[in-house]
């Protein structure tokens, strides 16, 4: 079992710099897989970026590759998402997810995460 609270969210400028949290606890943490998704309004739940279990691999979606950075803290339980130049366009819901299953596989689709966070508000503003 895992529950995950993210954090950080707010207001942040397009080309500004924001970063999001995820805190967990749960003794199957450092053994999951950990994806950032985001949600806006009217759309569907999509994939932002995600980790295996160590960190040593990142899987990023298209629009964020090189803007957003995923890194975890396995010591901490806490897992971040650095968001660099954001786009107004990525205004949304941004939700941490955890896998049950093998830490070395990140889904870039939401099912096969079993737990996730309340989510936290992003806006970005032109």
């Amino acid at each position: 079992q895992v529950q995950l609270v993210e954090s950080g969210g707010g207001l942040v400028q397009a080309g500004g710099s924001l970063r999001l949290s995820c805190a967990a606890s749960g003794r199957t943490f450092s053994s999951s897989a950990m994806g950032w998704f985001r949600q806006a309004p009217g759309k569907e739940r999509e994939f932002v970026a995600g980790t295996t279990w160590s960190g040593g691999a990142t899987y990023y979606s298209d629009s964020t590759k090189g803007r957003f950075t995923i890194s975890r803290d396995n010591a901490k339980n806490t897992v971040y998402l650095q968001m660099n130049s954001p786009k107004p366009e990525y205004t949304a819901v941004y939700y941490c997810a955890a896998t049950s299953g093998t830490g070395w596989y990140v889904p870039k689709a939401s099912t096969p995460y079993e737990y996730w966070g309340q989510g936290t508000q992003v806006t970005v503003s032109s």
